[in-house]
Parts: C-alpha cells; structure tokens; sequence
C-alpha cells in the first residue's frame, strides 16, 4: 500500500506538470496574430510573447498618451518592477523593441522600426541615420582665411555631417539574427531548406535578385512559425 500511495503521489505530478505545459497554447502564425503590447527586452521575450507590460514601466508620460512608445523610448534609460517587484534598468540602447498594438517594432541603430512582413524570414525597413565624422563642407564659410591660425581652427574638417536613407533588412525568426536585404543573405537563410536553397542558388544572378521576395514567401509558407497565444 506505501508503495502503491507513492505511485498515485508521483503519477499526480507528473499529470499537473503536463497540465501546465498544455495550458500554453501554440497557434500558427498569421497576419492577424497581435503580438502583447510591452517592452521586448530580448529576443526570447519576442519568440514567448511575453513582454514587460507598460503598466511597470515607472515613467512620468500617461499610458494613454498617444505618443507613449517614441517618449518612453527617447531616454536612455527604462526602469521596470520585475515579476518580483523588485526595480530594474534596461538600457534602452540594449533593448530588442517593443510591441505597440499587437505590431512588432524592432531597436535598429537605436530608433524603433515596424516589422511590415512576419515569418520565419522576417522583412522590414528602417530609416538608417549615417554619420561622416571626416566631411568638409565646400560652401561653407570659413571666416579669416588668411590667417594660418583661423586657417587651421575652420578648414578643418567639420563633424556632425549625417545621412539618413532607408534601408531593407530581414530577421531569422529562429534567431533573432538580422542581415541586410540583398541575394547572399537570402541564400544564407534558405539553406535550412536545401531544396529550395538549390533552386535559388541555380538562377542568374538578376533573376535571383527579382524573386528575392517571392522565395522567402515560399519559404514561410513550407516553415510556419508558431508562437504562444493567451
């Protein structure tokens, strides 16, 4: 009987862990999957969808304010009480991103850009701000030219010169990893799938540049994500 009461015991546990596991349900992702709204602190809190809520962010700005996400994310810093209650900083520098009514926005050279296309291979764009520390502006005005020291104080090269364009990246949803728009990284990225990395890899390189797109589409649809739903 002792022995038969420790198997019930063990049995019962094992059944209550499975039953917390199952209660974590995964769906497949689709385009009208809403990702739960909060700060991303890293990659893993993106793949569980469990971000750190707003509600535990200590800031002065209204939760309300429609402007919350680009105010809480202009300092450099971000202060939080964990699942403890305990305070906590984040860099914000250091942050992955955040989730803004169910959208996806990811920290690209410190400003936040919405990921447009979720998938295994993931797209987006960013505006990507450049800085030439080395310009010299020709049309400048340079007062006392003449004089060597004025010379060597204003002709020298002025720093603060920047550049903004915009650019494409994708993201490996497996890793977080993020490369630029172009055929190598395209390649890269179809290897886990070799038959259709073989039929890419076989096409002219103009043909391969044109149906970028379109195979990380075929991609995502042979390899669906899925992610935890409440």
């Amino acid at each position: 009987m002792r022995y038969f009461g420790i198997i019930i015991i063990v049995t019962w546990a094992i059944l209550n862990v499975s039953g917390q596991s199952d209660s974590i349900r995964m769906v497949k992702y689709n385009p009208d999957f809403e990702f739960n709204d909060g700060i991303y602190a890293n990659f893993n809190m993106v793949k569980a969808n469990n971000p750190i809520p707003f509600a535990r962010i200590v800031t002065d700005v209204d939760l309300f304010d429609p402007d919350f996400y680009e105010k809480v994310t202009s300092n450099n810093e971000i202060i939080y009480y964990d699942n403890n209650g305990v305070k906590q900083i984040l860099k914000t520098r250091n942050i992955w991103g955040y989730g803004r009514n169910g959208v996806l926005y990811i920290n690209i050279g410190e400003t936040f850009h919405r990921i447009s296309y979720l998938g295994n291979i993931s797209h987006f764009v960013a505006s990507i701000t450049t800085y030439n520390p080395n310009y010299y502006d020709p049309y400048g005005y340079y007062p006392y030219y003449y004089n060597p020291y004025y010379y060597n104080r204003y002709m020298t090269p002025r720093s603060g010169y920047s550049n903004t364009e915009l650019k494409q990246y994708l993201m490996d949803f497996e890793t977080g990893e993020v490369y630029e728009y172009d055929i190598e990284s395209v390649e890269i990225l179809l290897m886990k799938d070799p038959e259709l990395y073989n039929e890419y890899v076989s096409l002219r390189r103009k043909k391969k540049n044109q149906l970028k797109f379109v195979y990380i589409r075929k991609f995502n649809e042979k390899h669906p994500i899925y992610l935890p739903s409440e």
